[in-house]
């Protein structure tokens, strides 16, 4: 068979429209395969990058529950420790019984060791607190009380002291605050945590140096809205659950 020109033109002509959109098909395949293969490696890019970052923020939590049980530990050391002292107390009155020996010098060393324990432990109503042991020495002192009443008003005392280590509740009192005094609301976590909010919205937490406490207010965000939310839940008479909270533990001297 002689395919003449005109003929072998009009079947090139043919071969080329109908090879046209294949060839066209075919490259928009690759491009999308390619595309499709850049977004994969993308992907497995941004896995990476959070694994890393979960390792990270998983040790950082390692780090932050290991330093807290340490204070927490602490802490309990501290409680302990105020235990003995009461039980010492005890232990004096349990000896003397009914006998008529003077129970004054007693009664004054318990408020002082007292008053010792509540100066240095987390800053809430402390004058209020030692100015109730003042008024037990001054009506002993005078002779407006026994000792028999003034020993029990001491040993009232020393339980109102352990009853708030295990408090949970919000009050007012007056802090300094960036040098002013002002009257502010306390949530207080018995004696390891205590937050304050004021009047000008400005809230924050008890943070302590050594043997010296200080009113921080918070900056962060998250730290502002969790103390708000603590200070709501109070509010509504919420006092146990689960509540996320800046990390504000207080840890009290062991030389108390």
């Amino acid at each position: 068979m002689i395919t003449t020109p005109k003929k072998l033109l009009f079947l090139l002509a043919a071969s080329q429209t109908i090879l046209s959109p294949m060839l066209m098909a075919e490259d928009q395949m690759v491009q999308s395969i390619m595309q499709l293969r850049s977004e994969v490696e993308k992907l497995y890019t941004q896995i990476d990058d959070n694994k890393e970052a979960y390792k990270s923020q998983m040790k950082s939590n390692a780090l932050q529950v290991s330093d807290n049980e340490a204070q927490i530990n602490r802490q309990e050391t501290s409680l302990k420790l105020t235990n003995q002292n009461i039980e010492k107390v005890q232990k004096k009155i349990e000896m003397l019984g009914n006998s008529t020996m003077d129970l004054k010098p007693i009664v004054f060393d318990a408020l002082d060791a007292l008053e010792n324990v509540i100066k240095a432990g987390v800053p809430f109503k402390i004058e209020e607190r030692v100015s109730v042991l003042h008024q037990i020495k001054n009506d002993l002192q005078s002779g407006n009380i026994t000792q028999e009443k003034a020993l029990a008003l001491t040993w009232a005392s020393y339980d109102d002291t352990l009853r708030l280590t295990k408090e949970i509740g919000q009050f007012k009192q007056e802090i300094v605050l960036e040098g002013k005094s002002t009257m502010a609301k306390i949530a207080k976590i018995g004696s390891v945590m205590m937050f304050f909010a004021t009047p000008d919205d400005k809230v924050g937490y008890v943070k302590q140096n050594g043997n010296q406490y200080s009113y921080v207010i918070a900056k962060d965000d998250t730290e502002r809205s969790q103390i708000v939310d603590f200070f709501d839940s109070l509010q509504k008479q919420i006092r146990t659950g689960y509540f996320t909270l800046p990390n504000a533990l207080l840890l009290r001297g062991t030389n108390e």
